[in-house]
């Protein structure tokens, strides 16, 4: 599924964790006391998710554009 920052930005949080799940590809993970940090690729932007582990909710996410500096 390919899907604009844009796109995804306007989606209601629910459908926003749903595609991250479904369609995201797992690129690092971090675990820090009771939060762990997973940081997915989805499409051409990037998604972190905050999860509590301790009572197994979602306590954020951050959105990040995939921006590269190149030179011709």
């Amino acid at each position: 599924m390919n899907i604009s920052y844009y796109d995804f930005k306007n989606l209601p949080n629910q459908e926003q964790c749903n595609v991250v799940m479904n369609e995201g590809r797992v690129m690092n993970e971090t675990i820090s006391d009771t939060l762990k940090y997973v940081l997915y690729e989805v499409s051409y932007f990037t998604v972190e998710i905050i999860y509590n582990m301790k009572n197994n909710k979602i306590e954020g996410m951050n959105v990040f554009q995939n921006k590269s500096a190149y030179s011709n």
